[in-house]
């Protein structure tokens, strides 16, 4: 059938998951502001308790996605970032020492631009690490509609910097957006750890044993205020990469659990979390200290931080720029890392309670993601004819 073959073709794109996370913040920014509103409140509002006698856990919907849904999410960065510093991108010191300068500059500069247009203000000052998250997905996803006009090497480049911008992130929340904590159930943490590392050194070819005593793990993190999320990420890293019988259970795992995570989890998560409720803001709330500083972050800051590394690296003689790209390319690359999105709602989340200050927060992140998404793919669409130009003229 001609529908589905679409379908099929579309989901296969490379921009395919950035086109679905845009569009289910499109439809929480619709329902938000609609005659649904109070059903989409109430339906995130909704507790759902697991509880056996008098122990277990009872949280709102919101909190279910955010901290459940995502660990499974941070799971699969988890996978990734093994992956990579095994046998991929990261394997090689040189490789990573240009985009990961990069990532470093796109982190640093737009905590310092939001700190410092909410500096003195106890209330705010906590969202420092929100514009500085970029999104795999929707990076990824404007560069790919740009298609073969820009070089490969740009995607290597940008996924390099954004699989590091992922590990500054996991680092963050788990240093500074850590709740009071309960040792109890950290030191309860180190069996299902345990047994983890056990099954992994074995070289077990079996996923599910590891994978269960990934979910108790989840559990005793929770419990012990330590972000659980984080359960996801030491999780991934206990997946053998090879088992005895030279299979990959990570491999597998990675690509069967990638279409899920890509094409449910995170358009679950924008839909909850994506919805501005634009009832009273005005554009004089666009310049309050923490959508502007988000939005600044996003769309100055990271082009800053991520451009001046690569130029000083460049220039210092430390690096070279990426096969095949000039600077137009880069400046177009280090407008896109500021797309934060996904992992900006979600620092954001770990970061104020207050629906008022949460409302900032979407307002300052789906601001700064557009603009950058709309400045990098237009400089990058613009670097095409120049690109082509001297492939003819080297021809």
């Amino acid at each position: 059938m001609p529908l589905l073959r679409a379908i099929d073709r579309f989901f296969k794109h490379d921009a395919a998951g950035g086109i679905l996370l845009m569009l289910s913040a499109i439809l929480a920014l619709v329902v938000a502001n609609s005659a649904l509103s109070p059903y989409y409140e109430s339906f995130l509002n909704t507790y759902l308790r697991i509880e056996i006698g008098e122990t277990g856990l009872a949280k709102p919907l919101i909190l279910w996605i955010n901290d459940g849904l995502m660990a499974i999410f941070f799971f699969l960065v988890g996978l990734e970032l093994k992956h990579e510093i095994m046998e991929g991108k990261l394997k090689n010191p040189r490789d990573v020492v240009l985009p990961g300068m990069a990532a470093v500059g796109g982190m640093v500069v737009p905590a310092l631009i939001y700190a410092a247009l909410n500096w003195g203000n106890p209330a705010t000052i906590g969202g420092w690490a929100i514009p500085a998250a970029t999104d795999i997905a929707f990076a990824l996803g404007i560069l790919a509609l740009v298609g073969k006009r820009a070089p490969a090497s740009l995607k290597i480049f940008l996924l390099t910097l954004a699989i590091l911008d992922d590990l500054g992130a996991i680092l963050i929340i788990a240093i500074f957006y850590t709740a009071k904590l309960d040792t109890t159930y950290l030191l309860m943490a180190l069996v299902p750890l345990t047994g983890m590392l056990w099954l992994n050194l074995k070289g077990s070819h079996r996923v599910a044993p590891i994978l269960l005593l990934g979910a108790v793990l989840w559990v005793l993190v929770l419990k012990s205020g330590v972000h659980a999320t984080i359960a996801g990420v030491l999780t991934a890293f206990f997946i053998p990469l090879k088992d005895k019988w030279g299979k990959s259970p990570l491999h597998g795992l990675e690509a069967g659990l990638a279409p899920y995570v890509l094409y449910l989890i995170v358009p679950i998560f924008a839909f909850a979390n994506a919805g501005v409720v634009l009832e009273g803001l005005s554009v004089a709330d666009l310049a309050a200290p923490v959508p502007l500083g988000i939005a600044l972050g996003l769309f100055l800051g990271k082009q800053i931080g991520v451009m001046g590394a690569v130029f000083l690296m460049v220039r210092l003689g430390l690096a070279r720029l990426p096969h095949g790209a000039n600077w137009g390319h880069v400046y177009g690359v280090s407008a896109l890392a500021g797309i934060g999105f996904t992992m900006s709602l979600f620092i954001g989340s770990l970061s104020f309670a207050d629906p008022a200050l949460m409302n900032h927060v979407r307002l300052g992140v789906l601001s700064g993601s557009l603009l950058s998404a709309l400045v990098g793919y237009g400089i990058l669409r613009l670097m095409a004819p120049v690109r082509e130009a001297r492939e003819k003229a080297a021809a």
